[in-house]
């Protein structure tokens, strides 16, 4: 299952038919013959040049020269990004069934881009809610493969998969959108510091080290997640004092 993206550096002619237009790869390996999404449109790849010569295929990190075959390539920008698809769509279920494999880091599709896809169906409001739930659970399986694959520690992979399960949420509640109070217990859990020591190194956080600056970036960066889940809280729950406190620190620090 391969899922490729491509960004759109510019359109050098076009017309009813298609056109040629320059493009990097920043996902998966762009292949001739592929079909992409434009909006609800769809466009081909026809044909693929580098450095003079026809190819066959081109991945990630790379530029090419490409034939697209459909009338809304003389509509592209520069910047925008194009992802492949089957021509009826990607198959949540045979995604969902690869993920359940635990697929290698490196096999197709690659994480950032699923989580890319996933996070645009998940927000998806012409969805059923049901469908977007599903895709918002292939959005945290995404973000954890990137994270994995990247080597990130938990403290820096955690906004991004709050920001996947705070969406969730709030857009579904916690019946069925997740458990806000497990939520905020996780991400306390990866902070070393009381709100009060927050505070106190908050206030002369120019004179700190590096290392302790980024780290109580790192820390604020947790606060918006833990924030806007708050009002599912019920307020004797201990849980909802703690990101009370840390939602007053959060100005104090850098």
């Amino acid at each position: 299952m391969s899922i490729a993206e491509l960004q759109v550096y510019s359109v050098e002619e076009a017309d009813v038919t298609g056109g040629v237009c320059v493009v990097r790869c920043v996902g998966g390996v762009a292949r001739a013959g592929q079909v992409y999404a434009v909006g609800e449109s769809r466009i081909g790849l026809r044909r693929i040049e580098r450095h003079g010569r026809s190819v066959g295929s081109f991945d990630a990190g790379h530029v090419a020269k490409v034939r697209l075959e459909g009338a809304m390539v003389a509509l592209l920008t520069r910047g925008q990004v194009l992802t492949s698809v089957p021509p009826d769509g990607h198959s949540l279920e045979d995604i969902e069934a690869w993920l359940a494999a635990d697929p290698p880091l490196q096999d197709e599709p690659h994480p950032r881009t699923l989580r890319v896809l996933a996070g645009v169906r998940m927000r998806d409001e012409r969805l059923p809610d049901g469908i977007r739930l599903r895709w918002g659970r292939i959005a945290l399986t995404a973000t954890d493969r990137c994270a994995r694959a990247e080597g990130l520690p938990d403290l820096v992979r955690a906004p991004e998969l709050a920001c996947v399960r705070g969406y969730l949420i709030q857009q579904f509640g916690p019946d069925r959108g997740g458990d806000p109070a497990s939520l905020c217990r996780e991400l306390l859990a990866l902070v070393d510091l009381t709100p009060e020591q927050a505070a106190a190194q908050g206030r002369g956080w120019r004179d700190l080290p590096y290392h302790r600056i980024r780290h109580l970036r790192r820390i604020k960066t947790l606060i918006p997640w833990l924030v806007l889940v708050r009002p599912h809280l019920a307020d004797a729950d201990p849980v909802a004092a703690a990101v009370d406190a840390w939602a007053a620190v959060r100005p104090r620090l850098p």
